[in-house]
């Protein structure tokens, strides 16, 4: 994207193939190509290894850009996909490179960590919120084997009071050890490393959790930790039993293939709509016990609504909230690796909206193990999700 006015360039780069190495330099400098030999403020950089790769040599491409670029601020992650270009590339060999030219914003690299004490785990590096000049969001990438990122995320709003944390878990490893993150140019082997992005940025946040409501909003009036045992006075199972009976056949099918449970993030308010859930995974039921599982601990009183993810409403609920964005430039994307080609017939599907909805602009991301952002307020660790960080 050409210089503006206030000194602002943003762009992408996509490159594949099995040259790492090369596909970094390639990306790279087509992220920079509009850049006039000015030197970006912020890069982040995403590397997929595909199939059979090697960590070590994707992050060495991941180091080796931000070594040409020499942004002040650079991070990244190893990944099972990546994003840019309008593309979205999975299980390939590739790179893709956000690049932005923020003049006057502050960015902070911040690295994190963990160790286990006799108390429990202790984390490590947290940034303080000052360290920016009052930052409106950071990016957060994380190796989910070695860092507490749920906890922490539960946290994070004693820690960094109204922060928003934008970002997502490495997800080239499937075991301990297998994921890499960059931040500044070294290669770290776990924790989590991340981007303070201060005031002036003019950064706007949406979380798409993709998913749609089947029956009315219940209050939870019995349940024991994950178990949900009773809906408005009513066993949980025998009342979601009647809330499916009531659907048409094909959405009978969805049900069963991606059954979720929206939990309401504002009890006080009059309607809950669109955005108003935190979405958690249906894991089991119990038809003997009457009870319903949830990937999360619900507690009685709080109001809860079945949730069914589909293609569909996965895309229309992404522009949707895009669509109440003001004129943007730039954006990182962030989507679940749940998503791409085993939701959507392509794995462009999240970068061709986003893009859309923005007006065709820089776009860079990749698909992530778990995705961070804020719904209500709050940080929190979404799945099957797309996290957008918007740039004015």
């Amino acid at each position: 994207m050409k210089d503006s006015d206030d000194g602002r360039i943003f762009g992408d780069g996509l490159a594949v193939g099995p040259d790492l190495r090369g596909a970094a330099e390639v990306a790279t400098a087509q992220a920079l190509s509009g850049f006039g030999g000015r030197t970006p403020d912020l890069l982040v950089v995403f590397v997929a290894t595909g199939r059979e790769g090697d960590p070590d040599e994707a992050a060495a491409a991941a180091a080796h850009a931000m070594e040409i670029a020499g942004a002040r601020a650079a991070v990244g992650t190893t990944a099972h996909g990546v994003i840019a270009g309008g593309r979205g590339v999975e299980q390939e060999p590739s790179v893709s490179v956000f690049a932005a030219a923020l003049p006057g914003v502050p960015l902070d690299t911040f690295r994190l960590g963990a160790r286990r004490g006799p108390d429990g785990i202790t984390v490590t590096g947290t940034p303080p919120a000052a360290a920016s000049a009052d930052p409106e969001a950071a990016i957060l990438l994380v190796d989910p084997y070695s860092f507490p990122v749920a906890g922490y995320l539960e946290r994070s709003d004693e820690l960094l009071p109204g922060l928003p944390l934008m970002g997502g878990l490495a997800s080239v490893g499937a075991t301990p050890g297998g994921n890499r993150l960059l931040l500044d140019g070294e290669v770290l082997d776990g924790g989590a490393a991340g981007v303070l992005i201060g005031r002036g940025a003019g950064v706007r946040t949406v979380v798409s959790q993709g998913c749609r409501p089947i029956g009315p909003p219940m209050i939870v009036t019995a349940a024991k930790a994950s178990l949900l045992l009773e809906l408005a006075g009513e066993q949980a199972y025998a009342k979601l039993g009647a809330i499916v009976r009531a659907l048409p056949a094909e959405e009978r099918h969805q049900v069963a293939q991606s059954l979720h449970l929206g939990v309401a993030i504002d009890e006080y308010a009059d309607e809950h709509g669109r955005g108003d859930f935190l979405i958690r995974g249906v894991m089991g039921i119990d038809p003997e016990a009457g009870a319903v599982a949830v990937g999360d601990v619900v507690e009685v009183g709080r109001t809860v609504q079945f949730q069914v993810r589909d293609a569909a409403g996965a895309g229309e609920d992404l522009a949707h909230l895009l669509d109440d964005l003001p004129r943007m430039r730039g954006a990182l994307l962030f989507s679940c690796n749940g998503r791409g080609t085993v939701m959507f017939p392509d794995s462009d599907h999240d970068s061709r909206i986003v893009r859309s909805e923005l007006g065709d602009v820089p776009v860079a991301g990749f698909f992530a193990a778990g995705e961070i952002g804020p719904v209500g307020g709050r940080n929190h660790l979404h799945s099957f999700t797309a996290s957008v960080l918007a740039f004015e």
